[in-house]
């Protein structure tokens, strides 16, 4: 009996001594990571900073676009793919990803562009990260405070900083439904290309022309007849007519805002031709894009 205690025992602390090993071979449990803030410092720059970064693939090789929209205004997703189309022929970027951010109403009358500004800080989630590329789309459910109905200036879109812009949705809607031959996709699609076509730094925006086509009364905008960029699109520029930030007052403004009168003659002016679907780049911009590291 006592040799089957004995051995009772021996087996017990076998079992301990193991049990001791092994937990000492194990790593001690950390305390759970505290999350980093995210840097959103570079993508607070000037409208056409960001030219290069988007077209190439020098620094980052993903653009990936959040895609903000108040309930109930979610863009066409014709436009969508258009917007998409657009990336592809002008960047060399492969990777492409597309992130919808369904948001509340602000419930206000109309923006004015620190308004829509200070709403994407509180509301964001996509920046620059590693080897990828952030942009914010923000689609709005008010019009512009610039919009003057009686006099038919309505706007459209507006940029206001190297990876920011806003598209007046509400207006877009407006404007479609006043016409049998011009699609919200159509309206959304010019608008949204045109926009972008600014953070590419287009026009002499921080993508410097190759030759000289901007349009000495709209800085900026191209001179060349038929082109996405042609100042009868631009409604109104900072009092600089370039890519600064901020007004006298210390508040953001938009470097390009998009009027619904001139898209429309745009459009119409295609359609008639056949080409509602292709309002293209002239052959100067796309130089332009090219020798900054674009398509």
């Amino acid at each position: 009996m006592r040799m089957t205690y004995l051995r009772v025992w021996i087996a017990l602390c076998a079992v301990l001594l193991v049990f001791a090993c092994s937990n000492d071979n194990e790593p001690e449990e950390t305390p759970e990571e505290v999350s980093r803030p995210v840097d959103k410092s570079a993508n607070l720059r000037a409208t056409g900073s960001s030219g290069r970064d988007i077209l190439s693939n020098d620094e980052f090789t993903k653009i990936k676009v959040e895609i903000a929209f108040v309930t109930g205004f979610r863009p066409t997703q014709q436009a969508i793919d258009e917007f998409e189309t657009y990336l592809r022929t002008h960047t060399f970027k492969e990777d492409i990803e597309m992130v919808f951010l369904e948001l509340p109403s602000p419930e206000v009358e109309d923006f004015d562009i620190q308004a829509i500004a200070d709403l994407e800080l509180e509301n964001r989630t996509v920046f620059n990260d590693g080897d990828t590329l952030g942009i914010y789309i923000y689609f709005a459910d008010a019009p512009s405070e610039d919009d003057d109905e009686e006099e038919g200036l309505v706007t459209l879109g507006a940029v206001y900083r190297n990876t920011s812009m806003v598209i007046h949705e509400i207006t877009i809607r407006r404007l479609a439904a006043l016409s049998a031959q011009i699609s919200n996709a159509d309206i959304e699609t010019a608008t949204i290309n045109h926009e972008f076509g600014h953070l590419f730094g287009l026009v002499n925006l921080g993508t410097p022309p190759v030759n000289d086509h901007e349009d000495a009364d709209a800085p900026n905008h191209c001179n060349v007849e038929g082109c996405l960029m042609r100042s009868e699109l631009q409604f109104s520029n900072s009092n600089s007519g370039r890519s600064s930030l901020t007004a006298a007052d210390g508040r953001l403004k938009s470097a390009c805002s998009l009027t619904g009168h001139s898209v429309m003659q745009l459009l119409e002016s295609q359609s008639s031709k056949g080409l509602i679907n292709a309002v293209p780049l002239d052959a100067e911009c796309i130089l332009d894009l090219q020798s900054n590291g674009g398509r």
